[in-house]
């Protein structure tokens, strides 16, 4: 089965490079992102100041949706009032989509993010190895922008056909964070349809249902265990809940979303 990056960018298509059609995939969605925001000089940097903004239909400031060709159902997010917070609610049955912004943030500076979220179930078919598992009731993505020098020769050559074709360059890689159904708290895979993108399982099983919880990574130190290099500038965040491949339903709730300077 078809993932949502696959759907939206090869319908009609059988690629004979899968890695190259990966990095169309990955334009697509990087060009459904606002112009970039960078970050400044202070001790935290809110990506997603959602506790900010009014309940109702309008989405958090800088943020905009995120859908996929081929994909007509998509996920509901509304901005709501959860006890005495605002947070956005995300809504899935047989869908997918998400929420996007472009930030451009440098780890060395800002390694540490942090994020809050709640999530009502799990998903029975979730697996994060198979393409048809590729669904979660609950991910924070960050992408990391094109640096031609962690490429090689023909790689190159391949972002610069996808730098021509929609006028910028694709993400060199991205790091999920989700909430698994299966997998062990900290199991870093692959994902099934390209391994530009790490999985990285932060949360897992029914166990914290119902309940916010409170995530902090060192996204720093994530890239490079999961890529064995030194990390280029951050280049967006999305949040997304999806059950398009699995056909289940999922509510989530995403609550602030922010980078920090790691601690002396």
């Amino acid at each position: 089965m078809e993932t949502k990056l696959d759907k939206a960018m090869t319908s009609g298509v059988q690629p004979e490079n899968l890695r190259f059609f990966a990095l169309l995939r990955m334009t697509t969605f990087l060009l459904c992102l606002p112009w970039p925001v960078h970050a400044d000089s202070s001790s935290v940097l809110e990506v997603g100041k959602f506790s900010a903004t009014a309940p109702g239909e309008n989405l958090p400031d800088g943020w905009k949706p995120l859908t996929f060709k081929k994909i007509e159902k998509h996920t509901v997010y509304t901005v709501v009032k959860d006890g005495d917070t605002a947070a956005v609610k995300a809504v899935s049955e047989a869908s997918a989509s998400g929420l996007t912004r472009e930030i451009k943030i440098n780890l060395r500076e800002y390694p540490i993010v942090q994020w809050r979220w709640k999530v009502a179930n799990v998903l029975q078919k979730g697996d994060v190895t198979r393409k048809e598992g590729d669904d979660y009731p609950a991910r924070v993505y960050v992408t990391f922008e094109y640096d031609s020098s962690k490429v090689g020769f023909f790689d190159k050559a391949k972002y610069e056909t996808v730098r021509l074709l929609y006028g910028q360059y694709p993400p060199l890689a991205a790091i999920n964070y989700i909430w698994e159904s299966k997998a062990p708290r900290g199991t870093v895979v692959p994902n099934p349809s390209t391994d530009q993108v790490r999985m990285i399982v932060v949360e897992s099983g029914p166990e914290r249902l119902n309940q916010w919880v409170s995530e902090e990574r060192n996204v720093y130190e994530d890239y490079k265990k999961a890529f064995g290099e030194e990390p280029s500038l951050i280049s967006g965040v999305a949040i997304m809940t999806d059950t398009d491949n699995t056909g289940e339903s999922a509510t989530a709730y995403y609550g602030d979303i922010m980078f920090m300077k790691a601690a002396n």
